[in-house]
């Protein structure tokens, strides 16, 4: 998992309340257990015109040119801002792959759905928590402003925005260590591999029948 420190970079407004995972990555895109390749149908209803299938390549689908996403001076937004429960309904683990695979790394909204929080940390994603009326005055500065940025500074847990304002955020230290470290479930069980292997090797002295192939 890629660590994250400090981030700087374009903020794309999604001014929606209860964004569940099946508006994030609809449900007929749920047949891979791969983590990439489902950026391109990331809002998929929201996106595009028509009807997504997996059968089909996205390239000559008709887009939803109001999305925000596809408007022009979004493109290459790796910060989402967006409203209150974004990430409830069902606990798919694709939602936070296709927001990953887009490209976004931080999402700031005033709450979130307790399953897509934790995987977003899981996967490497900052989702972090700022008051209501703090997200809606960003949410203003951002239509207001083409091109606006935000930077995101997890050792410090600051964001600042153009004008110089500090806003503060919290985070859990379990979630921040993992993140600034780039741990994932499997990079944190990694750092015990030395304990791993010695109990291995002392189970094999021990009780070698229960090392033997079924």
């Amino acid at each position: 998992m890629e660590p994250f420190r400090s981030l700087t970079a374009l903020v794309a407004p999604l001014d929606r309340a209860n964004v569940d995972t099946d508006a994030i990555i609809p449900k007929q895109f749920l047949k891979s257990i791969r983590r990439s390749g489902f950026g391109p149908n990331l809002f998929d209803e929201w996106r595009y015109l028509d009807r997504g299938d997996p059968s089909k390549p996205n390239q000559d689908r008709p887009l939803n040119t109001d999305f925000v996403l596809n408007q022009p001076r979004y493109q290459g937004a790796a910060i989402l801002l967006t409203g209150a429960n974004f990430g409830c309904g069902s606990s798919r683990e694709h939602a936070p792959w296709a927001l990953l695979d887009y490209g976004f790394r931080a999402i700031i909204a005033p709450s979130f759905a307790d399953i897509f929080f934790n995987n977003c940390f899981k996967n490497g994603i900052l989702a972090l928590t700022l008051e209501h009326n703090v997200v809606n005055g960003l949410l203003r500065q951002v239509e207001q402003q083409v091109g606006y940025h935000l930077t995101i500074d997890l050792v410090t847990q600051l964001v600042t925005t153009p004008s110089g304002e500090r806003l503060p955020f919290q985070v859990d230290p379990f979630r921040r260590h993992c993140l600034l470290d780039g741990l994932d479930d499997i990079g944190l069980t990694l750092q015990n591999l030395s304990a791993i292997e010695q109990y291995e090797a002392q189970r094999r002295i021990e009780a070698p029948w229960a090392l033997l192939p079924g």
